[in-house]
């Protein structure tokens, strides 16, 4: 999959992996979430209140503790 992802701003060293592979990518904070193909999150405030609201529709993967090609396996594989 090459599309457009979202990834939190803390992120920044995937933010170069992925745009090095041919993904297009933007700030998670400043995306609309309509136009996204997926969103990569750190995972460092993951529902620190224990309240799950789903924001949206596409696929979230949680960074925390992956390297950036176990990311892209997940990427690709969507």
């Amino acid at each position: 999959m090459q599309g457009l992802i979202a990834i939190e701003k803390n992120l920044k060293n995937l933010f170069e992996v992925l745009e090095t592979e041919g993904y297009e990518v933007v700030p998670l904070e400043s995306a609309d979430m309509d136009t996204v193909d997926a969103v990569v999150v750190s995972g460092a405030y993951s529902n620190l209140m224990n309240m799950q609201d789903t924001v949206t529709a596409v696929p979230v993967i949680n960074a925390s503790g992956k390297t950036a090609n176990d990311i892209l396996e997940e990427l690709d594989s969507l």
